[in-house]
């Protein structure tokens, strides 16, 4: 199992990030490889990436969810072992350390060598990087869910 932490500051108050945050759907706006997610409940959302030329189809449940704080998952099945959390610290009103933290298991040659050369360090701080530009830009989340899990 591998682990991955990052985290950046973003120009928005926290309520801002977090909100963006919870519109699962527009995550393929920022984040690179991300092709679709659909959100089929409150707790369950269905990913399509392409990463690396590889591609994947898989369903991730919500494990926690506490508005302004956090949001925790696990993906479900077998295709793809993935947990994460990525929390929300205001800084000051109008700035956010938002960190992101995953653990996955790669899978084949080229995930193993892809992790063991950072790639996946590297996507997700560019991911972060291509968030806090998309949110800062917009000024204001796409949607918001204040639900608790």
């Amino acid at each position: 199992m591998s682990h991955v932490k990052e985290s950046i500051e973003v120009d928005v108050p926290v309520r801002t990030a977090y909100d963006q945050w919870t519109q699962f759907e527009t995550f393929p706006q920022f984040m690179d490889g991300v092709e679709r997610i659909e959100q089929r409940t409150e707790r369950l959302t269905h990913w399509v990436t392409s990463i690396g030329g590889v591609r994947r189809e898989f369903d991730a449940e919500i494990t926690e969810q506490i508005p302004d704080t956090k949001v925790a998952w696990v993906t479900v099945g077998d295709e793809v072992e993935q947990s994460g959390l990525v929390t929300f610290q205001p800084i000051d009103p109008s700035r956010t350390q938002v960190t992101l933290m995953m653990d996955f298991d790669p899978e084949g040659m080229a995930e193993n060598v892809g992790d063991k050369l950072g790639f996946v360090d590297r996507q997700v701080k560019g991911d972060l990087k291509r968030f806090k530009h998309f949110i800062e830009e917009r000024g204001a989340a796409t949607g918001g869910w204040r639900g608790q899990v």
